[in-house]
């Protein structure tokens, strides 16, 4: 088993709830009185453009809501979508133990568009727990695109074999493998707690 260096974290689903998911869009759209079909249909069209950096989060709710006149805000739906990040305790707080012992490179690998990535960063004081953020926003490509995980190799200069990824999501995980990192399906925290002590990682509940 390789030494490990780095862990590198998913943030919707392990840490944090998701930002902006299928279920976070099917409640804005009972809350607001959207059609669904035309709504979803046109965040396929711009999903891409909003989680590489390419379209802004206004730009984002131009095409998707507010294309046509609406009886709410833009302030109003930001907000809303805003509130939708919340933490997993838990799991945040085993991810501050480990960051606190300065064992190992610590950062974030995820897809989010910019001001709903920003904002969990202030929200949920993540420069506590991560030296970097490889966020899709920021590096213009998502998960699974294997240009992704190398890129955030090629930045750190670690070799994959002594990097985990942690993710919610298996084909995430199958595109990390294929360029060599270790990685974790995340379920719940003992099996995160199990997962990681196969490699050595084994840190006391408190």
């Amino acid at each position: 088993m390789p030494e490990i260096k780095a862990l590198f974290w998913d943030n919707g689903g392990v840490i944090l709830t998701n930002g902006w998911d299928r279920h976070s869009r099917k409640a804005a759209v009972e809350k607001f009185h959207l059609d669904w079909n035309d709504f979803e249909d046109r965040h396929e069209l711009m999903l891409d453009a909003f989680e590489t950096g390419r379209a802004t989060l206004d730009q984002y709710l131009h095409r998707t809501v507010f294309y046509r006149d609406q009886p709410f805000t833009s302030a109003d739906f930001k907000a809303f979508m805003f509130d939708q990040s919340q933490a997993c305790p838990e799991p945040l707080a085993f991810l501050g133990q480990i960051a606190r012992s300065r064992r190992f490179l610590m950062a974030s690998l995820n897809n989010e568009s910019r001001e709903i990535n920003e904002y969990r960063i202030e929200k949920f004081k993540l420069r506590d727990y991560f030296e970097a953020f490889f966020s899709s926003c920021y590096l213009g490509v998502r998960k699974p695109d294997p240009e992704i995980y190398s890129l955030a190799l090629k930045i750190t200069q670690q070799k994959p074999s002594q990097c985990i990824l942690i993710d919610d999501r298996g084909l995430n995980l199958e595109c990390a493998r294929e360029v060599g990192m270790q990685t974790i399906l995340f379920k719940d925290l003992p099996q995160l707690r199990n997962d990681l002590a196969r490699f050595d990682i084994l840190i006391k509940e408190k």
